[in-house]
């Protein structure tokens, strides 16, 4: 048996692993071991190899930007800043068509900007949005799938976390990552807010329960204005937030590792003077920080492992010229990428989908001349969907769970976040077609 087929065997057993049950690091690390002793024949090489990848692997400045960003992102979520982000919102757009909706996207377009997480977004605006959304005659099913549908901007925005984890595997900068999800994500937020007010004119009933009850209330909703001065104090320490790790981030001032301190450190005065930390919060907040930046640093280390053993294989090179010898062009290996991106994310979460595919097909997308900080923003937006197609839909999971009302089933949200999905092929597609898109700001 030639090492090639070795490998194609391996990946179909790693995916089977993960399916069955296993973690995808342990599933990457068993595979990546049993690859390398069976394509070399030699154990002693592979527990080499994982020694040494065990310590390369991370062993680099620039992952500290994971425990910071994640911190900032933490401490941002117990300081209630998305729920006054959306107060503002509402009462900006009060008067607008589907205007609780459209300040749904914004606010966790803001939110987004400082958090990374989508299913951080899905949580805080769940609590939020969708109690305030039915109490204004939406129906509860639309307004969940609102939530769930626009929480998938954490994924794309920057900071973000499958950004940073997709920088990492790639071998690209994590602040060109930031740079390039910037047209994308407002793209797609610009995208959701179309379609929000589309489908209310063309189809009211889809998102409301009486329209025109709904319309009055809208156009005589002048009570109960909100002052300007308390709109500046819930809305001026997420955008000073922004501003700060953002814009010092994109004018070179900061390196991606000293936006995520300078984030944090700003996060951590906006939970102090909201008084919204107290010791209990902070070690839970300190306790939550490690445990899911070791989690995902281990997943790196795994993946490195798993990408070393993919080389030994000769994967890569392999595949690389079966593309080639096929014909595709780099839009047509794009596109093929980008189904199979698209059908793993019905059985796959976006960690592992990125920590399977991104070392094989990173090396092929460069060898075709594609950009890979393009390659990146295709490649988490294709991503980014399977976060809201069954059977998986972490997003739509989360938002149902944190709900927890029996009368709005999972399958209504699905239902829900169809049009939601609809934008999103729309984005990727335009995206794909047009790398200017991804590159503008580079």
């Amino acid at each position: 048996m030639t090492t090639l087929a070795i490998g194609i065997i391996l990946i179909i057993v790693l995916v089977g692993l993960v399916l069955l049950g296993m973690q995808i690091a342990y599933a990457l690390f068993a595979v990546a071991f049993v690859g390398i002793w069976v394509i070399r024949d030699n154990m002693d090489l592979a527990f080499k190899m994982l020694e040494l990848t065990a310590y390369s692997g991370i062993a680099d400045y620039l992952f500290a930007t994971i425990p910071l960003f994640v911190l900032m992102g933490l401490l941002v979520s117990v300081s209630n800043v998305g729920r006054d982000t959306f107060e503002v919102a509402e009462e900006l757009l009060r008067r607008m068509i589907c205007g609780l909706g459209v300040a749904t996207v914004a606010a966790n377009t803001i939110f987004a900007a400082v958090t990374g997480v989508s299913i951080a977004s899905a949580a805080v605006f769940t609590r939020v949005a969708v109690p305030e959304m039915t109490r204004h005659g939406y129906r509860p099913a639309f307004s969940a799938g609102t939530v769930a549908g626009s929480s998938v901007l954490g994924m794309l925005i920057p900071p973000s976390l499958l950004l940073i984890i997709y920088g990492v595997l790639a071998e690209v900068s994590i602040g060109g990552m930031f740079l390039a999800g910037i047209l994308p994500g407002l793209m797609l937020a610009g995208g959701f807010v179309a379609m929000l007010i589309g489908i209310t004119i063309l189809f009211p009933g889809f998102v409301l329960k009486d329209p025109d009850a709904t319309k009055v209330r809208r156009q005589d909703g002048d009570a109960d204005r909100m002052r300007l001065s308390t709109m500046l104090g819930k809305l001026v320490p997420i955008v000073l937030l922004v501003v700060l790790v953002l814009g010092g981030l994109y004018t070179g001032y900061f390196t991606p590792t000293e936006a995520g301190g300078i984030g944090a450190f700003g996060a951590l005065i906006v939970a102090l003077s909201r008084k919204s930390l107290d010791r209990k919060r902070l070690w839970e907040v300190m306790k939550q920080t490690a445990i899911i930046s070791v989690s995902i640093l281990l997943l790196l280390i795994a993946a490195s492992f798993y990408s070393r053993m993919l080389s030994i294989a000769g994967l890569p090179n392999a595949i690389a010229g079966l593309v080639q010898g096929s014909g595709f062009g780099p839009v047509g290996f794009l596109f093929f990428y980008a189904v199979i991106i698209l059908l793993m994310g019905m059985i796959l979460d976006s960690t592992s989908i990125l920590l399977i595919m991104v070392p094989i097909a990173a090396p092929i997308a460069q060898g075709m001349g594609i950009d890979l900080s393009h390659f990146g923003i295709v490649t988490v937006l294709a991503v980014e969907i399977g976060l809201l197609t069954p059977p998986f839909g972490i997003s739509v999971f989360t938002v149902h769970n944190t709900l927890n009302d029996p009368s709005i089933s999972v399958e209504q949200i699905f239902a829900a976040t169809l049009p939601f999905i609809g934008v999103m092929l729309l984005v990727l597609l335009v995206v794909a077609l047009f790398p200017i898109t991804a590159t503008a700001f580079l």
